[in-house]
């Protein structure tokens, strides 16, 4: 664990399990500083690059943010890649941080056994108003902004079992950038929010819970992407979904009517998946609304309760 920042314009840090660092500049502007990378998921470098680029720059819009610059991170075999495949992986980032307003001003590359890319980026926003992953309220509805399977369906990818539409359509929902949806929710009134990643959606829900609250989500009204469940069935699931239910234990519940399925794609860890918002009632609505409006495959997932006195479940999945 690092050391707590102890310092007045730190407004979100190490110690606070929030998405990205926020320190306050003045009192209309701060700056979130993200950082990530990771192996190649998919054989294409120009994906990879846009996949990674689109993860790194997702910690932002979680917060409310705007990216505005974008340094590069690259790993390097010393017998690996050719530099034609560098220069696209390095193109598919630079267009996924162009296509959401920031700029690559440099970078810095290591050899290493494996490949890794990512990015650290730096977004601005008000100091007054940045979500936070905490903060929901009892009543709130929970809204997730993309389907969930990345990680099944990778893990198909690399087995030679994935159907190509079903490559397709995760390819298509990593690369796409959280921009609008991030943007809009400070307008819509968001109480909290994250975004799911290598914890999956149950354990970054976790995440977002505070007090006597807890989170109850539909099962059947999870979006999933094409092949998550029949691949999930067949086997091709990742060890950090299993970590994850070790690690929530009886934080967790999973009535035992949802489908082994999609309780699989519950734990699933994702990479670039969408935000998870919760917002006043009054507001869910409007908000699904426009992001469908504009291609954003939002879907209302569950509801923010109460916690019975003594239970310690947080997240309930029925």
């Amino acid at each position: 664990m690092l050391p707590a920042a102890r310092h007045p314009r730190v407004l979100a840090g190490a110690s606070d399990a929030d998405d990205a660092g926020v320190y306050k500049l003045r009192s209309d502007l701060a700056i979130i500083n993200t950082v990530d990378f990771f192996p190649p998921l998919v054989d294409g470098p120009f994906d990879y690059g846009r996949i990674a680029a689109a993860n790194a720059l997702s910690d932002v819009f979680a917060m409310g943010g705007r990216p505005v610059t974008v340094m590069n991170l690259l790993s390097v075999p010393e017998n690996g890649p050719t530099p034609e495949i560098i220069a696209e992986i390095l193109r598919g980032g630079a267009e996924r941080a162009a296509a959401a307003g920031a700029v690559v001003i440099g970078g810095h590359t290591v050899s290493d056994r494996d490949i890794k890319y990512g990015m650290a980026v730096t977004g601005t926003v008000h100091p007054e108003r940045f979500v936070r992953n905490r903060g929901a309220r009892r009543g709130d509805r929970l809204v997730l902004t993309k389907p969930l399977g990345t990680g099944i369906i990778a893990s198909a990818i690399k087995k030679g079992a994935a159907e190509p539409a079903e490559e397709r359509a995760a390819v298509a929902s990593m690369v796409s950038l959280n921009a609008v949806a991030g943007g809009a929710m400070v307008r819509f009134g968001a109480r909290a929010c994250t975004d799911v990643t290598g914890f999956g959606l149950a354990g970054h829900a976790a995440e977002m819970i505070t007090g006597s609250i807890r989170f109850e989500i539909e099962a059947e009204a999870l979006p999933l992407l094409p092949g998550t469940a029949h691949l999930a069935e067949a086997g091709y699931v990742t060890g950090g979904s299993r970590r994850t239910r070790e690690h929530l234990g009886r934080r967790l519940s999973i009535d035992r009517a949802v489908a082994p399925s999609v309780a699989e794609a519950i734990l699933d860890p994702q990479t670039s998946g969408g935000l998870l918002v919760s917002l006043p009632q009054r507001s869910v609505d409007p908000y699904v609304a426009y992001l469908h409006e504009r291609g954003v495959r939002a879907a209302v997932i569950g509801t923010v309760g109460a916690r019975p006195p003594g239970s310690r479940v947080e997240v309930a999945v029925a």
